[in-house]
């Protein structure tokens, strides 16, 4: 199994672990931005992206998860990093699940 099957597989054990949670839909797949996203009521809250967990968190978590040396703001592609989205680094010893809960408490707690 390669690397980039691993960081699938644990994606897809995290979506498993998560999709039972009212208002939680999983990633519909197809192309475009978007398509390995977990959803909270329509708002994505976390994805994979280029064989990375991105999650949406306020922005001094983010912050300080960057200055920690966790990972860093995410930017999709467009030249700009968003303060409210981490990019975790594929090395960090952070375990994904509770950024993906902390993340949908996010995501509960702005709709």
């Amino acid at each position: 199994m390669s690397a980039q099957d691993d960081v699938r597989a644990r994606y897809e054990d995290l979506v498993d672990a998560l999709i039972g949670i009212p208002g939680v839909t999983p990633p519909r797949g197809g192309s475009g931005f978007g398509r390995s996203s977990l959803r909270y009521q329509g708002k994505i809250f976390a994805m994979l992206v280029r064989g990375r967990l991105v999650v949406k968190l306020p922005a001094g978590r983010v912050s300080e998860l960057c200055a920690a040396g966790e990972g860093m703001h995410f930017d999709a592609n467009k030249g700009t990093p968003m303060r409210e989205w981490l990019s975790l680094d594929p090395d960090s010893e952070q375990p994904w699940l509770p950024l993906a809960r902390e993340a949908l408490d996010f995501a509960r707690a702005a709709s």
